[in-house]
C-alpha cells in the first residue's frame, strides 16, 4: 500500500486535475479517476489508503452504494467525500456507511485547505492504527 497515496474519484475533470495538482505538490501519490471499475481495482489493489470521492461520480452507482461496497473491500480506507451539497437523506445513508470525513467542495485551486486538513487527518488515523 503506498504511504501517501491518494485516489480521486470525481466526474469533474477540472476539479480532478486542480486536485491532483495541489496534492502532488504536497507530495502525496495521486491517482485519479472518473470510473467506478478502475476505483475499484485500485482499492482491491490496495494501492491507496486514502480515497476523494465526488458525489455520484460514476452514472451506474451512487455514492452511497459505492461507499458501501468499498468498505467491504477494504474496512481501513479512509473515504472523504467531497461535494458542494448533498440531500439529507443521501448524507444519513453515506454517514451509515463510516465515511471518513465529509468536506465541501474546493471553489478555487488555491481553496483546498479544508480538504488537505482532512487528508492529513485521515493518514494520521491510518499511521496510529498500523502501530
Amino acid at each position: 500500500m503506498s504511504e501517501r497515496g491518494i485516489l480521486i474519484a470525481d466526474s469533474d475533470s477540472k476539479l480532478r486535475s486542480e486536485m491532483a495538482d495541489y496534492f502532488s505538490r504536497q507530495g502525496y501519490q495521486v491517482e485519479t479517476t472518473d470510473s467506478a471499475v478502475h476505483a475499484f481495482c485500485a482499492i482491491l489493489q490496495k494501492k491507496t489508503p486514502v480515497l476523494l470521492l465526488g458525489p455520484d461520480f460514476d452514472r451506474k452507482i451512487s455514492s452511497a452504494e459505492m461507499v458501501n461496497l468499498l468498505k467491504m473491500c477494504n474496512r481501513q480506507l479512509a473515504i472523504i467525500l467531497v461535494s458542494e451539497k448533498l440531500l439529507l437523506p443521501q448524507a444519513r445513508k453515506i454517514r451509515q456507511e463510516d465515511i471518513f470525513y465529509h468536506a465541501l467542495r474546493p471553489e478555487s485551486p488555491n481553496d483546498h485547505k479544508e480538504v488537505h486538513k482532512a487528508v492529513e487527518c485521515a493518514f494520521n488515523k491510518l499511521n496510529r492504527t498500523r502501530h
